[in-house]
């Protein structure tokens, strides 16, 4: 069943419009083509007019929409079904906010790693709702070094509200988890490739977020904070949420613009949520794009310039 946010309700009206028009062809012998065909194009045109003005908050609620894709559906598509899944941190246990292995990427080997939010409600108890403890960036790392060691590819989807806040993830050394992260991915000898696919959410995105590319998916958000927390912390209330989400700058265009990213990848005209192939089409034709460039490069070069691209952020003049 389909969902459809606030926003989306017109497109809704007009879908059901389309339906009804297509049932009153086939059980009638009236011809309803021209009509059915008037009505798409009034579908595409309101399509158009709403994704083209998409307030920031609007951009956050559609990188929660439940019918986009998650990290697990990118890793099949852009590999075919040959995804081998590699478990645990060998220290504490097997996170399962966090996945990761060996995956074919067009016949070449490729390390992907990324949170995985659930499609359910059992399922997001299970994914703890894509928020990784400690042993799920530790186990991030291990795969890491190991692609490194066999001089493989990593690409990285980020897709989180934030690592797991609970107090046995900081007796566990959540921070320190995080911190260990962002050092070694500077210095990994391999191209790295970071997209964020949903939601990038303060340091669980950044455990997982430090690469030679980092990019955004056009209805995506990326921020130290949510917009809710900023309200709850500035307001007092979740009532501001909107308001915090165009303070934030958050945006793709914003984070672009601000050179905090290296690329923004454009969605299909009804968001990745309604053209879920058509998404992971281009995702998949990016990345070969990226790894492609990023390997004509000697990898201490590509070090030192993934080094100076972050050591650039947040200098200003």
């Amino acid at each position: 069943m389909t969902t459809y946010l606030d926003f989306e309700e017109p497109l809704k009206a007009l879908e059901e419009q389309i339906e009804q028009t297509k049932k009153i062809g086939e059980t009638t012998d009236v011809d309803m083509s021209d009509k059915v065909s008037e009505l798409q194009r009034k579908l595409v045109a309101k399509t158009k007019d709403i994704f083209s003005k998409l307030s920031p908050w609007q951009r956050v609620q559609l990188s929660r929409h439940p019918d986009r894709p998650y990290t697990l559906a990118y890793i099949n598509a852009l590999t075919d079904g040959n995804f081998m899944e590699l478990h645990g941190d060998r220290n504490v246990k097997d996170d399962k906010a966090m996945v990761g292995g060996f995956g074919l990427l067009d016949g070449k080997s490729v390390m992907f790693i990324g949170q995985q939010k659930g499609i359910n409600t059992k399922m997001r108890q299970y994914r703890n709702f894509g928020m990784a403890n400690p042993e799920g960036y530790r186990k991030a790392l291990r795969l890491m070094k190991l692609a490194e060691k066999f001089n493989k590819p990593i690409v990285t989807f980020i897709d989180t509200p934030g690592a797991f806040p609970g107090i046995e993830a900081e007796e566990r050394g959540q921070g320190e988890a995080i911190a260990r992260n962002i050092y070694e991915m500077m210095r990994l000898k391999v191209p790295v490739i970071c997209i964020i696919i949903g939601e990038g959410a303060s340091g669980g995105a950044l455990g997982i977020g430090v690469g030679d590319k980092v990019v955004m998916l056009e209805n995506t958000w990326y921020s130290v904070i949510s917009p809710e927390s900023c309200s709850s912390i500035l307001w007092r209330s979740w009532d501001f949420k909107e308001k915090a989400a165009e303070a934030l700058k958050l945006t793709s265009t914003d984070m672009k613009s601000h050179g905090l990213v290296d690329d923004v990848i454009k969605e299909p005209l009804n968001g990745a949520h309604r053209e879920q192939e058509k998404m992971f089409s281009i995702v998949k034709e990016k990345v070969k794009e990226y790894i492609k460039k990023l390997e004509a490069i000697k990898p201490d070069e590509r070090v030192e310039q993934r080094i100076e691209k972050f050591n650039k952020m947040g200098v200003w003049k």
